[in-house]
């Protein structure tokens, strides 16, 4: 094969700009169309009931309003609020209480006596436990319905302008990520020389700019976004305290500590690294380097997995380090493939060897890719019926679609890399014609620029320089093979910016595993019933002197075989209070089970504990708990939980 063999195409300068046109019109009609048909974040908590439900008329005025969600939320002073037919506030206007309790959360306000019949309107705003908003409005009527002036906002949370920028930003986020750990990662793993080339410098610090600035815009935007939707309370330094107390909070802020440490790695890669020429200093230094960035790849990717889906729901713990695998490999496989398209384009000097070790670092991103990706569906949709009739598991089949074409571009590729050779392209040992005439424009060059001064040799010198870098490029351009690799890998970069776009709009939708079960008006997996820990809270009155109070019981871990358990008894005032006597007993009634007798220590004042609790089987358990207040005053109260 001549490295200067014809190539017929259209013209070698036509096409790097075609290139990068087609990328930008894609990454524009992509993200225009899901910004534009997606809407505000689906929410991945739902209202599963109510207490008085949607609709309900009732005859007297209820003491206080609940809500029961799909699984755990973060709520605020103002998270639900009880607006009368005239639009004031029919609540106490105090922060919701936590009233959930098993399985269930639920939460409650309580509101004014003596309200007058008409229609009441319920309106509650949230943050789901994997950092979306979420929010909703239902009525219910005393005596009798009526006319209600309320009038709610349409726009639901999350949405608006503030929430087209956030997403904005989280759909850029993603692609920084992408070209900062994926550049990094070609360069040390496929092509070294490539931290000497200036494209794959801008690729990369590119990548790490994008980044920094969507994780600012998020953490500025992160208080309107889930609060009043508006771009000047951005600047609000007590919102933007409160969201610093939170987990999504403090995901931003780890990242951006995190990103002061890929910075000082992006000028070693490209400053000392590159300029080292011992190749035994050199391959120290690029261990070093894999180490460090490996570290911070993993810590920023772990930004998100902490904040995200796999922090909540089933399996938490194993989801969260499978989701920063996951996310590591798609960096490395798609980020190492635009880098790819970058050196075949920009740069004359990337050899085959490189594309060969890209072709194997891609292959096994691809198999860590299936392996975690597998266990993401199952986890986040659960059943069949939720992959095809649920947005989640839609998404989901049109990121396999995508990831199947993407492997049979790449199958193309991997057959133009076979074919690849090495064009020579030294000054002096160019082919034919291109040969001599470099040589001797070289040497008329050196004759000139003895004659000449310094100013006038440095720009012979650049002359030379463009000159050799031309022809390179020209020769580069004709080999057949390499241009079959350039337009096979531009295709697989166009429709990796289609799967990188699905696979974002997947973080910001509701899983189908959640939206069936709030369908079903059922808790969540991730509620503390399925292998969780079990809270409980039981009021009680001995009928004597100070004999009200509450008891509160913790189970952990709320599973078969050896559990802690902790009991707390509060008074009437709600302070701590000690009773003469405290006894608790489990049965399972279902397997005529026990009861189990359990007799706890004082720890302190109002706090009792018990360890290595055996539950020997999963099930409805029924909790007894016998509160003595004096010698004469004793209640014994129960509550089912599911254990196990």
């Amino acid at each position: 094969m001549s490295a200067t063999a014809p190539y017929p195409g259209p013209s070698p300068i036509r096409r790097p700009l075609a290139a990068a046109a087609l990328l930008a019109a894609l990454v524009s009609l992509v993200f225009g169309l899901l910004l534009a048909g997606a809407g505000p974040a689906s929410a991945h908590a739902a209202l599963t009931g109510s207490d008085p439900s949607d609709g309900a008329v009732v005859d007297t005025a209820p003491k206080q309003v609940t809500l029961s969600f799909s699984e755990a939320i973060a709520v605020g002073d103002d998270s639900i609020r009880v607006l009368d037919p005239r639009g004031k506030r029919a609540d106490t206007e105090a922060e919701p209480r936590d009233l959930s309790e098993g399985g269930t959360v639920r939460y409650g306000v309580s509101l004014h006596s003596g309200l007058p019949d008409g229609t009441y309107t319920v309106a509650w705003q949230a943050i789901s436990a994997d950092s979306h908003p979420i929010s909703g409005a239902f009525t219910f009527s005393i005596g009798a319905p009526s006319d209600t002036t309320v009038a709610l906002p349409s726009q639901e949370a999350g949405g608006g302008p503030v929430g087209v920028v956030y997403d904005i930003a989280r759909y850029t986020a993603y692609g920084g990520f992408v070209l900062l750990v994926g550049g990094s990662a070609f360069v040390l793993v496929c092509w070294r020389g490539g931290a000497t080339a200036l494209p794959m410098q801008r690729l990369v610090v590119r990548g790490w700019l994008a980044l920094t600035a969507a994780t600012l815009v998020m953490l500025l935007l992160r208080n309107p976004y889930t609060g009043s939707g508006k771009f000047a309370d951005a600047f609000d330094l007590a919102g933007l305290q409160s969201v610093l107390d939170t987990k999504p909070g403090a995901a931003l802020v780890s990242r951006l500590l995190l990103l002061g440490a890929a910075a000082l790695f992006i000028a070693v890669l490209f400053g000392t690294y590159a300029r080292r020429e011992d190749e035994r200093e050199k391959k120290d230094l690029t261990f070093g380097l894999a180490v460090g960035g490996g570290v911070v790849a993993t810590g920023i990717a772990a930004t998100w997995a902490m904040s995200e889906h796999a922090s909540t729901g089933i399996q938490a713990t194993i989801a969260m380090p499978v989701d920063v695998l996951h996310l590591l490999a798609v960096a490395a496989w798609l980020g190492g493939l635009a880098s790819l398209l970058v050196a075949l384009y920009r740069t004359p000097d990337i050899g085959s060897a490189a594309v060969r070790r890209f072709s194997a670092v891609a292959f096994g991103s691809v198999v860590v890719l299936a392996a975690t990706g597998i266990y993401q569906s199952w986890r986040q949709v659960g059943s069949w019926s939720a992959l095809t009739g649920t947005r989640y598991g839609q998404l989901l089949i049109l990121k396999v679609a995508l990831i199947a074409v993407l492997l049979a571009v790449a199958w193309f590729s991997r057959r133009w890399t076979g074919r690849l050779t090495d064009p020579v392209v030294a000054s002096g040992e160019a082919p034919g014609e291109d040969a001599a005439s470099a040589s001797a424009s070289a040497s008329a060059s050196e004759d000139a620029s003895a004659d000449v001064g310094p100013e006038r040799a440095a720009q012979l010198a650049r002359q030379r320089a463009a000159l050799t870098a031309t022809k390179k490029k020209r020769i580069r351009d004709a080999d057949p093979e390499r241009s079959g690799l350039r337009r096979s890998v531009l295709a697989e970069a166009a429709v990796a910016v289609v799967l990188l776009a699905v696979t974002t709009m997947l973080t910001s939708t509701e899983p189908g595993r959640t939206e069936e079960e709030a369908a079903n008006g059922t808790p969540s997996a991730s509620a503390p019933a399925a292998g969780g820990p079990v809270n409980l809270k039981m009021p009680f009155d001995t009928g004597g002197q100070n004999g009200k109070g509450t008891v509160r019981i913790d189970i952990e871990p709320g599973r078969t075989g050896s559990n802690d358990l902790h009991v707390w008894i509060d008074g009437s005032d709600g302070k701590p209070m000690d009773v003469p006597e405290l006894k608790l007993a489990l049965t399972l009634e279902s397997k005529d089970i026990g009861p189990l007798p359990v007799v706890p220590d004082r720890l302190a004042e109002g706090h009792w504990s018990a360890s290595a609790v055996q539950i020997p089987m999963a099930g409805d358990w029924k909790i007894d708990v016998t509160v003595r207040t004096s010698d004469i005053d004793q209640v014994t109260i129960d509550k089912n939980a599911k254990i196990g």
